[in-house]
């Protein structure tokens, strides 16, 4: 993840006075979380005040589902969760959409991760499914980075061998990603999205599957247009989900690609961005 210097909100595009939003979706990682990972302390205020102006909160984020709902489930009623890059979205423990992957293409995957292992890549595989998440990799360095993103993680021996709907398949390299894991995924490409999710994650899943994608089936759904979207976003799989809104924004220690796409620019997620954007186009105190 880049790091540039503070970015203040004095874009002479944006409006003095507040805008008419109806949806506010953010990433997690890099975005809404603190340089510790943990969800800022005032955003529990502002849920507050966004449910009584009618306004729909969605966290949106590779996150696996059971994660996201523990992490808000002080104000989760009502929330919308985008979560496994938008191929699983959950309200109030109901499903809204998903787009499963084909069995056979996730142990495909599978195989081509215990190669890259074989070889000498530092490198494993999650599982992620709608029950739960799945390694056959235990060792503590994986585990405990897997953890992070999966509150729901199960030890199998052998991953072809689970029966669930998948969603997904997570590798997590302790190199960078990019540089050995990404390029070995390339024969997916052609037919499923590969998508740098991070400095050490990539995920793979349908190629209808992104966060874009789930949030644009949500405005349908609701009636919400993109002129009363806010979207936040700071890595490439928040590319897509990026233009779905006419107030998109790359938070300022985005990937650079995200920067270009963004119509706009926040502080970084070390300044409380995500919140002070928010409060600065709803007209609400900046505290």
């Amino acid at each position: 993840m880049s790091t540039t210097p503070s970015c203040p909100l004095t874009a002479p595009e944006l409006p003095g006075e507040p805008v008419d939003i109806r949806l506010v979706v953010t990433d997690m990682d890099g975005t809404l979380l603190d340089a510790a990972g943990r969800v800022p302390d005032g955003l529990w205020p502002l849920l507050a005040e966004l449910r009584r102006r009618g306004v729909l909160f969605s966290p949106a984020s590779g996150r696996q589902y059971a994660t996201l709902a523990r992490q808000f489930a002080a104000a989760a009623d009502g929330m919308v969760f985008v979560a496994e890059n938008g191929t699983y979205v959950v309200r109030d423990g109901r499903e809204l959409s998903s787009d499963p992957l084909d069995p056979a293409v996730a142990a495909r995957i599978v195989a081509t991760t215990r190669g890259l292992v074989a070889d000498g890549v530092d490198v494993g595989a999650v599982l992620c499914g709608k029950k739960s998440a799945y390694v056959e990799r235990t060792d503590d360095a994986f585990v405990t980075e897997a953890s992070k993103y999966y509150a729901l993680l199960r030890t199998v021996e052998d991953l072809t061998a689970v029966e669930d709907e998948f969603l997904k398949v997570a590798l997590y390299d302790f190199g960078p990603v990019d540089r050995t894991t990404a390029p070995a995924l390339e024969p997916f490409t052609s037919t499923h999205q590969v998508v740098v999710s991070g400095a050490h994650w990539v995920d793979i899943m349908n190629p209808t599957a992104n966060k874009g994608a789930a949030v644009r089936r949500l405005q349908h759904d609701l009636g919400i247009t993109p002129a009363q979207t806010l979207v936040f976003g700071d890595y490439l799989n928040d590319l897509e989900m990026l233009d779905t809104a006419d107030w998109s924004f790359a938070m300022a220690n985005a990937h650079p690609d995200v920067l270009r796409r963004a119509r706009h620019v926040a502080p970084p997620h070390t300044e409380n961005g995500v919140l002070r954007t928010v409060a600065r186009l709803l007209g609400l105190p900046t505290g």
